[in-house]
């Protein structure tokens, strides 16, 4: 009987051990996704001043 109830008892713990892990794990993946948009928004940014600076570089060598 003790080792019923204590197991009843247990499992409520368990699960909100397990929520909580989740929950975590949740949050961690969303940082990441936010870190990988951050990072690609960067890389696109730096593509297009690459391509902004050539065309400069291509327009002032026109006029010498």
């Amino acid at each position: 009987m003790s080792t019923h109830s204590t197991r009843s008892l247990a499992v409520p713990y368990l699960f909100h051990d397990l929520v909580n892990d989740r929950i975590q794990t949740l949050h961690r993946e969303a940082e990441e996704q936010r870190l990988i948009l951050r990072i690609s928004r960067v890389q696109r940014a730096r593509r297009e001043v690459k391509r902004a600076n050539d065309r400069l570089r291509k327009a002032l060598s026109r006029q010498v």
